[in-house]
């Protein structure tokens, strides 16, 4: 039975908003947040992401690449509101920054190119925000860009994301003839200057937008109506509403995610978005606004929710962790009750004991002194040891663990090769401190060649990451070329047993440690993932042994993990333990550990697996002109076209494509086009070119 706890009055917490902007690579949306900043009065001097100069992107690799590479958080004042916002990646190698944002955040804004409309990254983002049920504002950004088309971005928002877009304004003109916008709320045009600190000035609706205008002002009203029932019933009545009560409909849509409000502007040109600014608290939530969350207490085994209380019990998740040279700083969301500095606090996942030395607010790379965080804050730690991302942090009797953050497995690796013992031991240090920051970096040592294989979400992780390795730990290493990581699957059902015996000498006396498993590898479909299961038989034989099936299926799960017939992982299989036997005297559960791994490498021999690779999907925005090379090089590379559309003056391929045959594509497709195309590739399944 679910519990639940009362909810608090706080209007402090009625005036946070959390938010994130998101969006495909390129749409603008940290030159968003350098607007929001300045207009706050964050900032005194906007700094330019094509500059290198945007306080967000505050790591050399982003200044150098002129794109945003990890999530950076700050707070802003607007008017009565405090804003806590979180500036995410766009690029699909750094989706893991996206994913554990928008798992704190309460609500987003989405920023689309007006010329590029619904990209893969932003579609992307768009399905991970669906996941949360994060309630969105739309930014329809650029609209000074050559093939600006502001109707046909919100065509794409409601017929490829499914979503129900709500224009609250219009473009007046496009590309260069862009000079401001419509506000369909209160009828009235918004003509801006395109300097920073200008005011726009205000007139009537043009004449040639009216007809557009009303019609799109007619629906408007009649969506915010449709949101709450006395609304309607006054709609019904007389026909309108008034500015007041369509921003409360509105709202009201936009929390339920029935609706998303779109504006339009031109951050790089500072036209409207303090409007934008404005409607993150018109209709984003504050965290009083949501739905309680769900917990897992550790003590009753029961689910309960929790209100954002800050009177309740403490509740608050690691999301984010940070290395500052040897100390670990970690960002956390509080869901419930308060946390003071020196506070003891409990890692529900690893029970261990933890101290807040220090709490901060965030500016980037900047901190700000806090002495409490409260229910619905985002805050910045020192202290932690334990914590990795996706903890809960609790106090004292009350644990609750909240839902983990999802992470992504790697498809890609590079040996590095450190240049003698010492930088060897330099590597594994700083490895080891990003694997912590990142949780889709990987690193292992390869038992065969001793080389030491890093392995990511592509070739542009792998290289901020070598990046990091010698600007930032000064390790003196070499990197490889980049290989793709590969996964086994098994070609048809194979069974196969082993025994495990040994009598080794414990604290002076002999012990034999036994085990005994068969087991039985079945198939499964593309996408799986990996079953173990007990026979029914066998559980009710050992019933009364709880340990010894755990430590089968730990076994079989481990074996599975590296024990392929090429030795790589293995997926898309069912294993089912038909057997467990046992010798008298005998229950150490090491042994059936083992026997478990063992008897999997077996049935890994005698089926000889089949390899899985990594299946990219593909997306090329090209001219006319260069469209056949571009189709021709698909098939080449052993893909498959799926469709192709028309956006504007381009010609937009969708395929699939195996990633072994992708590495260094970027440079042929610039010289193919002469630099006129352009290319997303991101994950979609491991299988084989026949599955293409």
């Amino acid at each position: 039975m679910s519990k639940k706890s009362k909810p608090a009055k706080s209007s402090r917490r009625d005036n946070i908003r959390n938010i994130g902007i998101c969006a495909h690579i390129d749409a603008g949306k940290t030159t968003v947040s350098e607007r929001f900043l300045f207009y706050s009065g964050k900032i005194h001097r906007i700094g330019e992401v094509h500059d290198g100069a945007a306080q967000m992107d505050w790591m050399k690799q982003e200044q150098d690449r002129g794109i945003t590479i990890t999530a950076a958080a700050t707070s802003i004042q607007w008017g009565n509101y405090e804003y806590h916002l979180i500036d995410t990646p766009g690029h699909v190698d750094f989706t893991i920054e996206v994913e554990r944002s928008l798992r704190v955040i309460d609500g987003a804004i989405v920023v689309f190119c007006a010329k590029g409309g619904v990209e893969p990254q932003s579609e992307t983002v768009w399905h991970q925000a669906e996941k949360f049920k994060v309630p969105r504002i739309v930014f329809v950004n650029k609209m000074d860009r050559m093939g600006a088309d502001f109707q046909a971005v919100v065509t794409e928002i409601k017929e490829r994301l499914g979503g129900n877009p709500v224009p609250l304004q219009i473009p007046i003109g496009a590309e260069d003839t862009f000079k401001g916008i419509v506000d369909l709320i209160e009828m009235k045009a918004l003509y801006y200057s395109g300097h920073e600190e200008d005011t726009p000035t205000e007139g009537p609706v043009p004449a040639d937008l009216m007809d557009e205008a009303e019609t799109l002002r007619a629906a408007l009203v009649e969506s915010a109506a449709e949101q709450i029932d006395e609304l309607t019933e006054k709609y019904l009545e007389e026909g309108d509403l008034t500015v007041d009560e369509i921003r409360q409909g509105l709202r009201e849509g936009t929390l339920k995610g029935r609706i998303f409000p779109v504006l339009t502007g031109s951050a790089l040109k500072n036209t409207a978005v303090r409007l934008l600014m404005d409607a993150v608290y018109q209709y984003l939530p504050s965290p009083s606004d949501l739905p309680p969350i769900t917990v897992h207490n550790i003590r009753t085994k029961e689910d309960m929710d929790l209100t954002c209380d800050s009177t309740g019990p403490l509740a608050m998740l690691a999301f984010k962790v940070q290395m500052d040279g040897t100390r670990k700083q970690v960002y956390f969301r509080v869901y419930s009750g308060s946390v003071n500095e020196g506070d003891d606090i409990i890692n529900v996942r690893e029970n261990k004991k933890e101290k807040i030395s220090r709490l901060f607010q965030v500016h980037a790379n900047k901190k700000e002194k806090l002495e409490k965080a409260i229910a619905g804050d985002i805050f910045l730690a020192l202290g932690m040891k334990s914590v990795i991302t996706g903890d809960t942090l609790c106090m004292g009797q009350d644990q609750f663990m909240l839902e983990p953050i999802d992470t992504y497995e790697p498809v890609i690796s590079m040996a590095v090769e450190p240049r003698n013992m010492e930088e060897k031991e330099k590597l594994d240090q700083a490895v080891g401190r990003i694997m912590e920051e990142d949780p889709t970096f990987r690193v292992h040592d390869d038992p065969e060649t001793g080389e030491t294989l890093i392995s990511g979400m592509g070739e542009l992780h792998l290289e901020v990451i070598m990046d990091r390795l010698v600007t930032e730990y000064n390790v003196n290493a070499r990197a490889g070329k980049p290989q793709v990581v590969f996964r086994e699957t098994f070609n048809g059902k194979t069974a196969s047993e082993a025994i495990f015996e040994r009598v080794v000498e414990d604290e002076g006396k002999e012990k034999t440690i036994f085990g005994s498993i068969a087991i039985e590898v079945t198939p499964l479909p593309r996408e799986a993932g990996l079953e173990v299961e007990v026979d029914p038989s066998v559980r009710l034989k050992l019933a009364d042994k709880p340990k010894i099936l755990e430590a089968a299926v730990s076994g079989a799960r481990e074996a599975a993990r590296s024990s392929g017939a090429k030795g790589y992982q293995v997926q898309d299989v069912k294993v089912l333990i038909t057997n467990i036997g046992l010798k008298d005297g005998v229950t150490t559960e090491v042994g059936y550990i083992v026997a478990a791994q063992e008897a999997f490498r077996k049935a890994a021999q005698k089926d000889g697996c089949k390899i899985l690779e990594p299946i990219m999907k593909l997306e090329i925005v090209s001219p006319e002109a260069n469209l056949g090379d571009v189709m021709g090089d698909i098939g080449q590379r052993r893909g498959r076209i799926e469709n192709m559309e028309i956006r504007g003056d381009r010609r937009v391929v969708h395929g699939v494509v195996p990633l072994r045959n992708m590495f260094g594509y970027a440079t042929e497709l610039r010289s193919k086009t002469k630099a006129a195309a352009q290319f997303t590739m991101s994950f979609l399944r491991y299988g084989t070119v026949d599955d293409i």
